[in-house]
């Protein structure tokens, strides 16, 4: 295939399958690679399906201004999105998060404004909601809270993983707005009956623990996520920062897999259903690459900068 836009390289990424951990006999693991995709994660699915949906809808017109609250990745795939319409995206990023993808949203065109780090997420929420208001022809699609969000999973990842494998008993992922568990679990729930596992890090409250502050970026909430429908999990995993970066550790050494700490979250969940359920089938998903993360110190020696 011959691509003649970036929006083309988005999708149909490698599904890998671990084979370097220890699983009871015919127990598997995969993977879908989404750093591969050209903006390197999960997100640049969601910024065509939100930018789309904005132009289509009227919320916005050629030109204009898209704002987003952003850990980074839908950030990046919104820019890359927006070139189609000509349109700008201003990306609102609490400081704690890595630099890394604040500087591939500028280098992107985006222009990044920063909230306290102690006001969390819903302080860049605020703001762009603010911005929103005074920045003619805008449009803030708040992931968040967006119906798109899920149904560009169930439009895409669902699809690809039901293409790929026959039958998938557990499908399992980290939530943050929520949109990749909900879209795909709802997917392959209907069709193939499996069951969803959400991943959240400790700090994150789906379990019922307290809010807290975490390494793990990407994932996490600090309350349910309006767009998951509690009928769509089986099960929710809390995994430490401890956990979820020793397992960015093993998938290095082991697999030569660089990624990000919600993967190896992600992946800790994996494996401890696959030991709870011998003989399955188990799919997640690792959402962008460590090279994201340089900045907060993934390689770290664990015990140091991770317990």
């Amino acid at each position: 295939m011959i691509a003649k836009s970036v929006r083309d390289l988005v999708g149909n990424t490698p599904l890998y399958e671990i084979t370097s951990f220890d699983l009871p006999a015919g127990t598997r693991i995969l993977a879908k690679l989404e750093w591969m995709n050209p903006g390197g994660s999960v997100k640049d699915r969601l910024g065509i399906q939100l930018v789309d949906a904005a132009i289509e809808q009227g919320h916005v017109t050629r030109g204009g201004t898209i704002i987003e609250p952003t850990a980074g990745n839908t950030g990046i795939g919104l820019a890359l999105a927006a070139k189609k319409y000509d349109l700008q995206v201003i990306c609102v990023v609490p400081e704690k998060f890595s630099q890394e993808k604040q500087t591939l949203m500028r280098a992107l065109g985006a222009t990044v404004v920063n909230t306290p780090t102690e006001l969390d997420m819903q302080g860049a929420i605020d703001k762009a909601k603010e911005l929103g208001q005074t920045i003619p022809n805008s449009y803030v699609p708040l992931q968040f809270e967006n119906e798109e969000n899920p149904v560009t999973y169930q439009r895409t990842l669902g699809p690809e993983l039901m293409a790929e494998l026959d039958h998938i008993d557990w499908f399992v992922a980290g939530c943050g707005s929520g949109g990749t568990f909900a879209g795909t679990a709802a997917f392959l729930k209907e069709r193939l009956g499996t069951k969803g596992a959400i991943v959240e890090p400790e700090g994150s409250v789906l379990n019922g623990g307290p809010a807290g502050p975490h390494k793990t970026e990407g994932i996490g909430t600090a309350k349910w996520p309006s767009l998951v429908s509690r009928d769509l999990v089986d099960e929710i995993h809390t995994i430490s920062d401890h956990d979820a970066f020793t397992k960015v550790h093993e998938l290095a050494a082991r697999e030569g897999l660089l990624v990000g700490s919600s993967a190896g979250a992600a992946l800790a969940a994996a494996l401890d259903i696959a030991n709870r359920f011998p003989g399955s089938t188990i799919v997640t998903v690792f959402a962008d690459s460590a090279e994201r993360y340089l900045s907060q110190q993934i390689f770290e020696k664990v015990d140091e900068t991770h317990a």
